[in-house]
């Protein structure tokens, strides 16, 4: 592969898939979208037209049976994402998948061992790895200077509830607070997340409570090296996008995260004011270019990327668990993380 440029396929065009498709038409120097694949009639098409794709598929078959391609960024529903994952790595193409990778614990087995067996790269959308200030704080604890994490915290939340009739079951857990879980752990590298305990509920649309959909949720978690950490995740924070982080350690402590559109403050008479970023494409634009072009230099290379399959499936066994958590209102210990 690493003398021509990466031909990647999109697999999903809606609102996530469009912007993969124009940071992999625009933003990566040495690979071009080359295919669009998405069910509904016109999507690709319409997607196509506007990055100068030439080609449009409404099966995504298709697109992995394309001998043109060399990697896939799936972008489709999330609990279509194992079976596609499944079938690229069959079809010998490296792949990135949006968060989840799975929504079961035996699906992101099929998933990993599949591009095991096919021996291609498999990189998860855990885009806070490739922000400056949370890849900084990683490095930091890896290097000792906040000394042992003891207390961590991570954050999420949405600036409103879009289409709660729509949104899948137990989403808060996996394919929200799911970020968080792996942050945490990328903030305790080597550490393993062995207990949950959650506190949710519907607070913003109680009507929907009973068909699964929380809107807010907490969740205590303890590591296996003794650090304790919380999660926090709500779907109206009316003010903007919201993404943080914290570790406090033995020698000191590390913040991240802003949801400040930039630097800039107003002192006004009628108060102090900033300008917030209301999509998580705007906060974190520059973690989800940099993911995709880590993608694309884990294709040249055959390096294992930063976001693994084995990453998604630990933070995807603390999701299960916070599930189990809910339901049962005790504490769960998290089976299986790797």
């Amino acid at each position: 592969m690493s003398t021509h440029n990466i031909r990647l396929g999109l697999i999903g065009a809606g609102r996530m898939g469009s912007f993969h498709g124009l940071t992999a038409a625009r933003h990566i120097p040495g690979a071009c979208l080359a295919a669009i694949a998405d069910p509904v009639p016109g999507q690709a098409a319409r997607l196509a037209a506007e990055l100068g794709v030439d080609k449009a598929y409404t099966d995504p078959q298709q697109l992995l049976d394309d001998p043109d391609i060399d990697g896939v960024l799936i972008a489709a529903p999330a609990r279509s994402h194992a079976e596609l994952v499944i079938k690229a790595a069959r079809a010998g193409k490296g792949i990135f998948c949006e968060k989840p990778m799975a929504i079961t614990l035996d699906e992101a087995d099929r998933a990993i061992a599949a591009a095991v067996d096919a021996r291609v790269p498999l990189q998860v959308g855990f885009n806070r790895r490739f922000a400056r200030s949370f890849r900084t704080a990683h490095l930091d604890v890896v290097a000792g200077r906040i000394g042992t994490p003891q207390l961590l915290r991570s954050l999420t939340r949405d600036p409103a509830l879009n289409n709660p009739a729509n949104s899948p079951q137990w989403v808060i857990f996996l394919e929200t607070l799911i970020h968080d879980f792996d942050t945490l752990r990328y903030l305790n590298p080597g550490a393993e997340v062995v207990q949950v305990q959650v506190m949710a509920d519907a607070l913003i649309a109680p009507q929907f409570k009973s068909q699964g959909l929380l809107d807010t949720a907490v969740v205590t978690l303890r590591f296996d090296n003794g650090a304790i950490a919380t999660a926090e995740a709500s779907f109206q924070a009316v003010y903007g996008y919201d993404v943080r982080g914290e570790v406090f350690g033995s020698k000191g402590m590390l913040s991240m995260g802003s949801l400040n559109d930039c630097d800039l403050v107003r002192y006004l008479a009628e108060g102090i004011q900033a300008d917030t970023q209301r999509m998580d494409t705007d906060l974190l634009r520059d973690a989800y270019i940099a993911e995709l072009n880590h993608f694309v230099d884990c294709l040249r290379s055959g390096a294992k990327p930063l976001a693994s399959g084995e990453d998604a499936r630990a933070a995807l066994a603390i999701a299960r668990a916070c599930i189990e958590s809910y339901q049962t209102g005790k504490a769960v210990a998290v089976q299986g993380a790797r």
